[in-house]
């Protein structure tokens, strides 16, 4: 079975899902089974909430000051586990910042507004924008919607920015300097900082 929740670069990082819209040219899931502590990040089957319960129960986060959402698949197409994770979590380690990395895709995904559904869970929402326009975003992430992709994962990220105390974009070094000035310019446009992701 895979790890559920995993320690990389010091932090519990919480591995809720496989599934994802996106098939990135550059994704990390592509070239190895293990990620920092876990032996593997995929799962044999999708997790249910008992097992994600459990692997809570199991896990002392005491002395962590910040988990995330993340592994090897897109958390918010388990949003309900997500948001009940989150809950949890927040009820047991209120000292305990949570973090979602997300391609920002939830609408998409579940064919409704969802930016507030971890609203009061979630601390810092962490967006990836991989790209400076539609075209180019399609030919990097492969998302199964096509270009529409772009448009909804930049009105997510507004949406998230009136909600969450923390947004924030992301691109990896694998474009261009060229393309991550102008993805730059697209943050700030919106008001979010961007930081820049080192391919691993």
């Amino acid at each position: 079975m895979a790890d559920i929740v995993y320690i990389l670069r010091g932090k519990p990082y919480l591995n809720l899902t496989n599934q994802c819209p996106c098939a990135c040219t550059f994704c990390v899931r592509r070239l190895q089974e293990g990620m920092g502590s876990a032996r593997t990040l995929w799962h044999q089957s999708e997790p249910v909430w008992e097992e994600i319960e459990l692997a809570l129960e199991q896990f002392d986060f005491s002395g962590a000051q910040e988990a995330v959402f993340c592994g090897y698949g897109e958390p918010f197409c388990a949003l309900e586990n997500l948001c009940r994770a989150a809950r949890r979590l927040k009820a047991n380690y209120p000292q305990l910042a949570l973090r979602v990395n997300t391609n920002g895709l939830g609408d998409l995904l579940h064919g409704r507004p969802t930016a507030r559904d971890a609203e009061g869970l979630i601390d810092t929402v962490c967006i990836s924008l991989n790209a400076p326009n539609a075209g180019r975003y399609q030919e990097l992430c492969r998302s199964r919607y096509g270009e529409a992709a772009y448009g909804a994962m930049l009105r997510f990220a507004q949406e998230c920015r009136e909600i969450y105390p923390k947004v924030v974009f992301t691109v990896v070094d694998a474009i261009s300097s060229e393309e991550i000035e102008q993805c730059r310019v697209v943050a700030e446009r919106m008001g979010i900082p961007l930081k820049v992701r080192v391919k691993t």
